[in-house]
């Protein structure tokens, strides 16, 4: 179906509405211009009759024994002179004395609306058809010196002259509607062409499809996105900015300086230049920000400020390592093994075959034993993944990395997706492996898992020297460390925040023997579900 242009549309109704106006105007100053036309000039009728009905020639003619010939010559001339179509005189008993067709005097007037007059004496206008047609038409009595009603004058105007006089201010009044409705279509053709310049020469379907499209793109952006006018008023928010900053719908349309103190997006209106990749602190969050004006006819009207949260670009990027750790450890487990098999291959050459077959033996059974836990009781893919990497990376560095016997996970929740395990159990394992890598004893670490009841629970103990006691309230505080070396401290914090994101929580504490246990629990479903 094609669609009708909004410029289509606003001439459209411009003219059905001024169409619609000058119609009911016509007919309503038709019908008004046509009684009052037909008032006054029954009225004039009606002040010629009576005037004439005074005149002394008129009366003392009556007098005559042919009134006719003074009566005749008197109304014509004030017939012309008044431009009625007929005045007609005639006795009491309706007898013309005069009348503009000279062959009709001396015949009985017709119409039959001479009664008032001649009998009751009043004064009066009629509607009736006389010998020349439909006419209006103003009666009056001639009265003699002694009061007594001696005849008639009815002088008329016929009702088609005042239909034409009623047409031609018809025709006036049409006239100055066309005028109007030309000048309405002219305005009509600005104003559409005014609106399309404001919105850019889109039609309104297109802008109602731009706003949908619109909001839902700034729905299903995870940055989050403010825009501001040039008086600095929020102009539009997204739900990841109200989400990131903490903030509601009742802080749209209010001053940015309000709802953020600190921004620089004035700095941007002013300088008119964009901002990338600025990272600052709203409240206690750490955000990168781009800001970018918004130009109108090469004026700024706006900014728009996109920013996300640094945690979750350091997540990503501690997904990333843990992702090339494991790279790396199967890179050294294809080693380990490269030389397990050459070592073989050198035993079977020099005819040690029992020592070959120690050897087989021995890795077979401590493969078979992980293996069983691992692929039999661990279902979910991703934590098998990170295990036998895990187990690879404890074998090259002489760790003895155990998974509890005891341990059954079936699949994790869609919801704790493969780079939050990675970040959790990366992060919590290799800790673990460092914890031990400097002990004298046998180096050991510990993995535990179960699903069992409400919550997921990952245990990863270790033998090494423990966490220091005050060291236990600010282990998890993003930059805390007790290696004195550069970039530490981010690993057990992002551990932390992901945990606190989950709604889970992790515990730490020292083991009596010696070592220190990190415990994670995950509840399986989410809060409110």
């Amino acid at each position: 179906m094609k669609r009708v242009s909004l410029q289509t549309k606003i001439l459209g109704l411009i003219i059905m509405l001024i169409l619609f106006v000058t119609i009911s105007l016509a007919g309503i100053i038709s019908y008004i211009e046509s009684e009052e036309t037909s008032k006054n000039i029954g009225e004039k009728a009606l002040h010629v009759a009576t005037a004439v009905s005074f005149m002394p020639s008129v009366k003392n003619a009556f007098k005559l024994e042919n009134p006719a010939e003074v009566i005749q010559p008197i109304a014509e001339r004030i017939r012309k002179k008044v431009g009625a179509e007929f005045i007609v005189i005639g006795n009491s008993n309706s007898i013309r004395y005069a009348h503009p067709d000279d062959y009709k005097l001396g015949k009985r007037m017709v119409g039959g609306d001479n009664g008032k007059a001649l009998v009751h004496g009043q004064y009066y206008t009629s509607r009736a058809v006389g010998s020349l047609g439909p006419s209006l038409r103003g009666k009056a009595p001639i009265f003699n010196d002694q009061g007594k009603i001696i005849g008639i004058v009815s002088v008329g105007y016929m009702v088609e002259d005042i239909r034409s006089i009623v047409f031609d201010k018809l025709v006036k009044i049409i006239s100055i509607s066309l005028l109007v409705l030309v000048i309405g279509v002219i305005g009509g053709i600005l104003l559409a062409r005014n609106i399309r310049k404001d919105t850019h020469g889109l039609e309104p379907h297109e802008i109602a499809s731009l706003y949908r499209d619109r909001n839902a793109i700034l729905q299903s952006i995870k940055e989050g996105i403010i825009a501001i006018d040039k008086a600095g008023y929020i102009s539009m928010m997204n739900p990841s900015a109200r989400k990131i900053l903490g903030l509601s719908d009742d802080d749209s349309f209010r001053k940015i300086e309000e709802v953020i103190p600190n921004t620089k997006m004035y700095n941007v209106l002013k300088s008119k230049e964009q901002k990338r990749d600025e990272e600052m602190f709203i409240g206690d969050r750490e955000i990168i920000v781009n800001r970018t004006p918004i130009f109108e006819n090469n004026e700024v009207v706006g900014v728009v400020a996109s920013f996300r949260d640094k945690t979750e670009v350091n997540e990503m990027l501690n997904a990333l390592s843990e992702v090339r750790r494991y790279s790396e450890d199967l890179r050294a487990h294809t080693h380990e093994y490269t030389n397990k098999l050459y070592v073989l291959s050198g035993l079977l050459q020099l005819g040690h075959y029992n020592e070959a077959i120690e050897l087989i033996q021995t890795e077979s059974a401590v493969h078979l034993q992980q293996n069983n836990v691992v692929f039999q009781q661990i279902k979910d893919k991703a934590v098998q993944a990170i295990l036998l990497g895990k187990i690879s990376k404890a074998s090259e560095k002489k760790i003895d990395f155990q998974i509890d016997s005891n341990s059954s996970l079936e699949h994790i929740p869609r919801r704790i997706d493969i780079s939050k395990l990675i970040t959790i159990l990366g992060n919590l394992i290799d800790n673990a492996f460092e914890a031990v890598a400097e002990s004298e004893y046998k180096k050991q670490v510990i993995f535990f898992a179960t699903d069992i009841g409400k919550d997921i629970i990952f245990d990863i103990s270790d033998n090494g020297c423990g966490v220091k006691e005050e060291h236990l309230d600010y282990i998890f505080d993003t930059g805390f460390s007790t290696k004195e070396k550069f970039d530490r401290g981010y690993g057990l914090g992002s551990v932390k925040e992901i945990v606190d994101e989950l709604n889970g929580v992790i515990e730490v504490h020292n083991q009596q023997n010696g070592g220190a246990v990190f415990s994670v629990f995950i509840p399986k479903e989410q809060m409110g579900e």
